[in-house]
């Protein structure tokens, strides 16, 4: 079973197995898919029993683009929470998602030094067609590749919003990184 590759123990007499299959098939119907995406299937796995306590929590965030004719920003600003204690930050990016890594990795690396080391190395989007929404409606898979410079770790989001999705794509990549501590 995957789990333990990932060195989750889990049987069959586990006795969250249910809860756990059944969450995983709720996420693949609404469009995840897991095969790739370990990081992203291994916190699944632990919130499902219960085994992962939030290292932050991400309170806000807001995404914005200014510019002109000649050059363009992108600006991510993110509020979290660590324990009692609030990190407020903003952060340029050449994109969104670049801008929003920069902005989540500079508010953590205050309470978590690790993540200074933290790199997204590859970002794919997949558009999920489905009867109902197409074109710029459509649903979007986001797959997310990340290093630490010694191991790489792959997650995934899910969404009609290509931010929403790359959001939980890299929320689940450094909290994944975070549990592996």
């Amino acid at each position: 079973m995957k789990a333990q590759e990932m060195g989750i123990r889990i049987n069959n007499d586990t006795p969250e197995l249910k809860n756990i299959l059944t969450k995983v098939k709720e996420q693949e119907h609404f469009g995840y898919d897991y095969e790739g995406a370990e990081g992203s299937l291994a916190l699944l796995i632990r919130k499902a029993m219960g085994r992962v306590d939030p290292a932050f929590d991400l309170e806000a965030y807001h995404v914005s683009m200014r510019g002109d004719s000649l050059e363009h920003v992108c600006e991510a600003t993110v509020k979290v929470r660590v324990g009692n204690k609030i990190a407020h930050t903003v952060a340029d990016g050449d994109g969104p998602v670049n801008a929003l890594d920069q902005a989540l990795r500079n508010a953590l690396s205050s309470f978590y030094p690790e993540l200074k080391k933290v790199k997204l190395t590859d970002y794919k989007v997949r558009i999920l067609n489905s009867s109902r929404a197409f074109g710029t409606a459509a649903k979007t898979r986001v797959s997310i590749e990340s290093t630490d410079g010694k191991e790489r770790w792959y997650t995934v989001g899910v969404n009609e919003n290509i931010i929403e999705g790359s959001l939980q794509a890299l929320l689940d990549g450094i909290e994944f990184r975070l549990l592996k501590k």
